[in-house]
């Protein structure tokens, strides 16, 4: 079975359809057949992709750090939940797992996340797509910042354009597949 690393939100934002979004992604993952592999939270955008992909018959993998853990933010009913010490080991444990990255909308964390994998790309430590879902244009002014960073020199296109960039969950999967991770 392919695994799906979904990077987003511990808090649901302000807009109920934020929720809205990850409950359908997660349903959507689950009817496709991959299995979920993320932080191992039970609140926020994460807990909601979780309870979806659970709900629909599908697997969840969780991992998360101790010291979350410790603060009862850990969800009890994934398929699995790893334990680990550092958020860097959670990170490369879920770098492990999947096939490949996808960020929902989310704050500093899922930036973080999103952006080592895709530099992990870049440094051609692996080979894994990394998309967002840009939901809304949530992630228009990054798309800026990153179209910005090209045209400075900072960042080559061929490195940008190996970001997969959608606003619909359909046509994520549909990239996605035809990168050939996740078919």
């Amino acid at each position: 079975m392919k695994s799906l690393c979904v990077f987003c939100g511990s808090s649901a934002g302000n807009k109920p359809a934020y929720t809205a979004l990850a409950r359908e992604f997660g349903r959507e993952l689950a009817r496709r057949g991959l299995r979920l592999v993320y932080g191992g939270g039970r609140v926020g955008l994460m807990g909601a992709v979780a309870d979806a992909v659970l709900e629909t018959g599908g697997e969840a993998i969780g991992v998360i750090p101790q010291m979350l853990l410790d603060k009862e933010v850990g969800h009890s009913g994934l398929t699995r939940l790893h334990v680990v010490q550092t958020m860097s080991e959670r990170k490369w444990l879920m770098g492990e797992l999947s096939d490949a990255f996808v960020a929902l909308p989310g704050g500093i964390g899922t930036m973080d996340e999103l952006f080592e994998a895709w530099t992990w790309t870049q440094l051609e430590i692996h080979r894994k797509p990394c998309a967002l879902l840009n939901f809304d244009r949530y992630y228009d002014p990054l798309i800026a910042f990153l179209d910005r960073a090209v045209g400075e020199g900072f960042l080559r296109p061929r490195h940008r354009a190996a970001l997969i960039i959608e606003h619909e969950i359909q046509r994520l999967f549909e990239r996605l597949a035809a990168a050939g991770e996740i078919a």
